[in-house]
C-alpha cells in the first residue's frame, strides 16, 4: 500500500518598510484577506504562514477581523505561524546581534498577538550563509526553509530531499527543510488537479515530504493570479483535491518536525535560490552566466548539473550599486553606534529605527527587490537620518570627520551641525554625496545611476515570449513593457549621481572637472574646502553649513571664456507627481518630471508637498537654469518600466574677466501646508 506523502504547504507575506498605503490596501485585498477566508474554511487542512512584522503592525491596525480571523486558526491548530527577522533584513549582511534581536523582536510579537512563538523561520529572499546560525540558534530558532537548489550545490540528489537535515555552526544547530523548485513553479501556475496528481505522483514514488515555502503574492498579487487562484477557483480545488486524497497528508512544519527524524548532517554552500545566481552579476557577467544556462539547456544537461553553474552571490549587490553599499555601511555605522551606547540611553524607537534601516527591499534589485524604487530607498534613509538625530542627542560626535565608509578606497567627508549634514567625497567630482535635513528626515542626495543591467539586452532585442501549456505565465518565463522604453532612457551614467558636479563648457564640448584636492581649512568643523585645476584656471571650492543651509562657494583665479556648470541631483519625494512644483517669482511654471530652461536666474523653489518641505536654490550671480528628470529602467513582475530617481538641476554661468566668485545656496523651509490646503 503506497504511504502518504507529506504536504508541508508555507506562505510568506511581505511589504516592504515605507511602502505606500495603497498598494498594502490592494494587497490584503487581491491576496492576504482572500487566502486567510479560504483556508479559513477548511480547517482541516493545516499550513505555515509568515508575516513580516512591518506588515503584521499595519493589518493588525488596518484589518482587525482578518487578524482574528488567523488568531482563531493559531489557536485551534491549523495554523503554524513562522518567525523571520522583524523588518525582513537578509540576516548575512547584518551584525550578529542585530540578528538575535530582529528574530527575538517578531517572534515576541507574534507570542504576544497570536499566542504561538514559532520554532521556525523564514530566510529573506532564501540567503543562506552559516554565519546565521548561532544567531537564529540563540533566538530560539529550531529550523528554517531554504530552496532545494542549495542541497544540490553540495552534491545531494534530488529524490533524497524529501525531510528535514541538520547542520551546525559554533556549536549551535539548526535544521533545513529543503523547499522544492518543481513545487515553486507548479503551484499556483499549473490547474489545481494537475498539482494534486503531481503530488500524488510523488507518494508513489515514496516520497515522504513535498516542502512548499514561497511568495503569498503569487496566489492574488503576480499578474493574473487573482482571477485564477479565486475567481476561476484554483486555491478552493487544490484544497479540495488534496483533503479528497488518500495519498497526501497535509502538515504543519511543527509537526512534521517533531514527528520525524533528521536525514543526516548537511553543509551548504553561501547561495539564495537559482534566479539570483543572475540577478547578482554585472550585466556583462550576467548575460555571460544566462547565455551559459541555455545552451546548457539546448545540450541537454541543465537539470544534471544546474547546482555546479553557479553565478554570484547576494552580496554582490552590495558590490554592484554603489548606493547601496554607501546605505549599507550608513546602516552599520549606527548600528555600532547605538552598540556603543550605555543601555540607559539606548531606547525601543532608536533599536526600530536601526531595524527599519536593515529592511532588504531597498538594497538590491532584480525581477524584485527595490533598489530601483525612490520610496523604498527614501524609508531606509529617513530611518537612518532619525536615527542619527536621536544619538546626537545622547552621544556628541565630532562637527567633521573624515572616513572611508564604503570602503572603496576614497575618503569622505562627513560635515554636521544640528540642522543638517553633507557628505563630500574625495574622488576627484568635489560633489556632495549626501545631504540630510534632521527636521525632514530625508537625504537630498538619495539618487541613482544608471548602470548597464543584464534585462537591457532583452529590451534592445524587444523580446517576447509568450507562455506555452496549460495554467497561467510565471513571471520569470516572460518579457512585458509598463512603460515605452527609448535609446535614450538607457545612455549609461558615467559618475555617481551627486550634486555640485562641475563643469566647463567650451567650443560645444563639455569637461567634467574631476581633478577636485581637498585642502587645509580655516575652520575645518565649519568648511570643507577643495581645489581644481583646469588649464590656466585655479578654481578654490568652500562648503559651509548654516541653520538647514549648504553654501558652495567658489572662486576663480585665472581667466576662461567658457560657461562654468554646476549639476545638481535632487532627490524630491514627489518625483514627477502633482504634489511636486518649481516656483519662480512667485509663479509656477511646471513639475518637477518636466524639462524646462529658465535665464537669469536668482533663486528658484522647489516645493514638495510629500516631503512637506521647500528646497530654496540661489544664487548670488544670475544663472541660466536647465531642469529635467533622470529617469531609470528597471524590471518587476509587471514588466519593465521607467521610473523617475532625482530631479537634475544644471546652473551655468558664462565665464569672463569680472567672472571671479560665485555662491550658490541649498535652504531647507517646511513647507507651510495651510498655504498648500493639507
Amino acid at each position: 500500500m503506497t504511504k502518504q506523502i507529506a504536504l508541508l504547504l508555507g506562505v510568506h507575506a511581505h511589504q516592504p518598510v515605507g511602502n505606500f498605503p495603497e498598494v498594502l490596501n490592494d494587497a490584503h485585498l487581491r491576496c492576504y484577506q482572500p487566502f486567510i477566508r479560504t483556508l479559513y474554511r477548511y480547517p482541516d487542512f493545516p499550513f505555515a504562514i509568515h508575516f513580516s512584522g512591518w506588515l503584521l503592525d499595519y493589518l493588525i491596525e488596518h484589518y482587525p477581523e482578518d487578524m482574528v480571523m488567523l488568531k482563531e486558526m493559531v489557536a485551534r491548530g491549523q495554523v503554524e505561524l513562522v518567525g523571520a527577522g522583524e523588518t525582513e533584513p537578509v540576516l548575512a549582511v547584518i551584525p550578529n546581534r542585530d540578528r538575535i534581536g530582529q528574530v527575538l523582536t517578531l517572534s515576541d510579537k507574534l507570542e504576544k498577538k497570536f499566542g504561538q512563538r514559532p520554532q521556525g523561520a523564514w530566510l529573506t529572499e532564501r540567503v543562506w550563509e552559516a554565519t546565521v546560525v548561532p544567531a537564529l540558534a540563540d533566538a530560539g530558532i529550531k529550523y528554517v526553509t531554504v530552496d532545494d537548489y542549495h542541497f544540490l550545490c553540495t552534491g545531494k540528489k534530488a529524490e533524497t530531499l524529501s525531510g528535514f537535515f541538520t547542520t551546525e555552526e559554533d556549536g549551535r544547530r539548526l535544521d533545513l527543510f529543503p523547499i522544492s523548485e518543481a513545487l515553486r513553479y507548479r503551484f499556483p501556475f499549473s490547474p489545481a488537479d494537475e498539482a494534486v496528481q503531481y503530488l500524488e505522483s510523488l507518494a508513489s514514488e515514496g516520497e515522504d515530504a513535498a516542502i512548499y515555502f514561497d511568495d503569498i503574492e503569487k496566489f492574488g498579487i503576480w499578474p493574473e493570479t487573482y482571477e485564477w487562484v479565486y475567481e476561476k477557483g484554483w486555491l478552493e480545488d487544490f484544497i479540495r483535491g488534496v483533503l479528497g486524497s488518500t495519498l497526501i497528508k497535509p502538515m504543519k512544519y511543527c509537526d512534521y518536525h517533531a514527528e520525524t527524524h533528521t536525514r543526516g548532517i548537511v553543509y551548504l554552500p553561501t547561495t539564495s535560490y537559482i534566479e539570483m545566481n543572475e540577478w547578482t552579476l554585472p550585466a556583462a557577467a550576467a548575460n555571460g552566466y544566462a547565455d551559459l544556462i541555455q545552451s546548457a539547456r539546448d545540450q541537454g544537461f541543465f537539470e544534471r548539473d544546474k547546482a555546479f553553474i553557479r553565478g554570484g552571490i547576494w552580496k554582490n549587490f552590495i558590490t554592484r550599486y554603489p548606493e547601496a553599499n554607501w546605505m549599507h555601511k550608513r546602516m552599520l555605522q549606527l548600528s555600532q553606534r547605538l552598540a556603543d551606547l550605555p543601555a540607559k540611553k539606548q531606547s525601543r524607537e532608536m533599536r526600530e529605527l536601526l531595524y527599519q534601516a536593515q529592511a532588504n527591499d531597498a538594497y538590491w534589485h532584480g525581477l524584485f527587490g527595490g533598489l530601483y524604487l525612490p520610496h523604498l530607498r527614501r524609508a531606509v534613509y529617513r530611518a537612518i537620518v532619525a536615527l542619527e538625530s536621536l544619538l546626537d542627542k545622547v552621544s556628541d560626535r565630532p562637527r567633521h570627520v573624515v572616513d572611508d565608509l564604503d570602503l572603496d578606497g576614497k575618503s569622505e567627508v562627513f560635515l554636521h551641525n544640528e540642522a543638517v549634514q553633507a557628505v563630500f567625497r574625495q574622488d576627484g567630482c568635489g560633489a556632495v554625496c549626501e545631504f540630510d535635513d534632521y527636521a525632514l528626515q530625508h537625504n537630498f542626495g538619495d539618487s541613482l545611476a544608471r548602470q548597464a543591467e543584464h534585462y537591457y539586452r532583452k529590451i534592445h532585442l524587444n523580446q517576447g515570449s509568450e507562455y506555452q501549456g496549460e495554467g497561467i505565465a510565471n513571471p520569470h518565463e516572460r518579457v512585458s513593457f509598463k512603460h515605452v522604453i527609448h535609446p535614450e532612457d538607457l545612455i549609461l551614467d558615467d559618475s555617481p549621481r551627486m550634486s555640485f558636479m562641475d563643469s566647463i563648457l567650451q567650443n560645444g564640448q563639455i569637461s567634467p572637472l574631476r581633478s577636485y584636492v581637498m585642502r587645509p581649512a580655516d575652520d575645518k568643523s565649519a568648511h570643507v574646502v577643495f581645489g581644481c585645476e583646469w588649464g590656466h584656471l585655479l578654481i578654490d571650492k568652500k562648503y559651509s553649513m548654516g541653520s538647514r543651509r549648504l553654501r558652495a562657494s567658489y572662486r576663480f583665479t585665472g581667466e576662461c571664456d567658457g560657461i562654468f556648470r554646476t549639476e545638481l541631483n535632487i532627490a524630491m519625494p514627489s518625483c514627477d507627481g502633482p504634489a511636486g512644483r518649481f516656483v519662480l517669482n512667485g509663479q509656477i511654471p511646471g513639475g518637477f518630471g518636466q524639462i524646462m530652461d529658465f535665464d537669469a536666474v536668482k533663486k528658484i523653489e522647489l516645493q514638495d508637498e510629500v516631503l512637506g518641505g521647500v528646497l530654496v536654490l540661489s544664487s548670488d550671480m544670475p544663472a541660466h537654469i536647465h531642469t529635467q528628470p533622470h529617469f531609470s529602467v528597471s524590471q518587476s513582475e509587471a514588466g519593465f518600466e521607467k521610473i523617475m530617481q532625482a530631479v537634475t538641476l544644471t546652473l551655468s554661468w558664462p565665464m569672463s574677466s569680472r567672472f571671479k566668485e560665485l555662491t550658490v545656496d541649498l535652504e531647507i523651509r517646511d513647507l507651510d501646508t495651510r498655504k498648500h490646503g493639507r
